[in-house]
């Protein structure tokens, strides 16, 4: 079974600045490609769309309390 991260939501710097990977987490293109101003701004409000780690797209859950988002490989974040 895989491992569980815990993200605290709207930290957008660790999240969208891809500390925790390689891949920015909301619009899958590397880290590296340029600014992710805009999905730092954009992940304050809304969950992750691919995961950090290895780009794939994941399944995401909006639960009354937040949000789950779960990666096949690398396991859920919650927020």
């Amino acid at each position: 079974m895989p491992a569980t991260d815990t993200v605290p939501a709207g930290d957008a710097a660790t999240v969208a600045g891809g500390a925790s990977g390689v891949w920015c987490d909301r619009c899958g293109e590397t880290v590296a490609a340029g600014s992710h101003d805009g999905c730092a701004a954009a992940r304050v409000l809304e969950p992750p769309r691919f995961c950090a780690h290895c780009r794939r797209r994941m399944k995401v859950q909006v639960l009354p309390v937040g949000w789950a988002a779960v990666c096949v490989e690398h396991g859920e974040i919650r927020g």
